[in-house]
């Protein structure tokens, strides 16, 4: 199940890159031993690490968040996989040691960072405890990599803000952050009496072919499992639910006009339909229990659906649900009203 997460996040970051287009930087997917990077369009990286795998160690996580540009500062994350724990907690590694962490979302301060951050690059492991003789490790093998490939995503290399390499390169050298793409989403028309029959109507026009391939493997595709959305005064989505697993869902769609000629054409977004914002979102579980997840979203901008968010952890650690969002690809999502004009076919 980790190569089918891995491979998953692989993707998203692929299919990301495609949709920052030509001014945004590509995102950047990286991982050595415990720790990974993601490095969004904005570039904007988080660095994650985790317990080693060997040996019986809890779940503990520490991410390291920056931003591009000159001169920018780190936000250092801790997590824990314990809801358990009474009490603040304390982190050592090296000859650092900082007390008083909130056991629910402990957070390094500026000075706290500055401490921390040079016995993180020397050391092979930190160490959380907290009281009643609770321990966590963190590994840090994998730690410089991930934060010398930062460096290089991020310009810094050779520069006085460097994590790994510092240098005298001039601070001003630091590539600006991409500002994030902004996409305006249009709500949805209302549904128009009538709006349920469609679904018979332009099912004799869709093509089959991946809906027989994906959904279950079936020779067969039902046009009353089609759902119908309406999206503006002449144009719809049509939504086909299949792909059904152990632990995850999937769909087809496709935009079409209310009326002949139809026209449908298969879009690239893949999962659930939301009529609130128009906006289709597929999630995917890397293992049963579920502590390994990859998200993309897509709204609907009046003419088609354009990708907005992409984020995966390819690390499968323990935390449910994931330890930590780490997006592939941002955007800036302005909400519109419904359309008014007809969106072309």
């Amino acid at each position: 199940m980790k190569a089918a997460c891995a491979a998953a996040a692989l993707s998203l970051a692929a299919l990301s890159a495609s949709a920052a287009g030509p001014a945004a930087k590509a995102p950047v997917s990286f991982t050595h031993n415990d720790w990974e990077l993601a490095c969004d369009n904005t570039r904007t990286c988080r660095a994650a690490g985790y317990q080693s795998e060997t040996g019986a160690n809890e779940p503990v996580s520490m991410r390291i968040t920056r931003p591009a540009g000159p001169g920018t500062a780190l936000e250092i994350d801790l997590q824990i996989g314990a809801d358990d724990v009474k009490g603040p907690l304390r982190l050592t590694v090296g000859k650092a040691v900082v007390p008083g962490l909130k056991n629910d979302a402990p957070s390094l301060d500026a000075a706290q960072i500055r401490t921390v951050l040079p016995e993180l690059l020397k050391a092979d492991s930190a160490r959380l405890t907290a009281g009643g003789g609770r321990e966590w490790q963190l590994s840090l093998s994998g730690l410089n990599a991930v934060l010398l490939k930062m460096d290089e995503a991020q310009g810094r290399i050779d520069t006085p803000g460097a994590l790994v390499r510092p240098g005298g390169k001039a601070e001003s050298t630091v590539p600006a952050a991409v500002p994030a793409p902004v996409v305006r989403a249009v709500q949805p028309a209302k549904p128009k009496p009538g709006d349920d029959a469609l679904a018979a109507r332009i099912f004799p026009s869709l093509d089959l072919k991946k809906a027989i391939e994906y959904c279950n493997n079936s020779d067969k595709v039902d046009p009353k499992s089609l759902e119908v959305h309406r999206l503006t005064g002449t144009r719809v989505l049509l939504s086909l639910g299949c792909g059904m697993g152990a632990y995850n869902y999937s769909s087809l769609q496709w935009l079409a006009n209310d009326k002949p000629p139809y026209a449908p054409v298969a879009l690239e977004a893949n999962g659930e339909y939301d009529d609130k914002d128009a906006s289709i979102t597929s999630s995917f579980k890397g293992r049963g229990i579920g502590d390994c997840w990859s998200s993309e979203t897509w709204h609907f901008d009046g003419q088609g659906f354009v990708r907005t968010a992409a984020e995966s952890d390819q690390m499968c650690r323990g935390f449910a649900g994931g330890a930590w969002s780490l997006p592939r690809y941002v955007s800036r999502v302005v909400s519109a009203a419904p359309s008014t004009t007809p969106s072309k076919p």
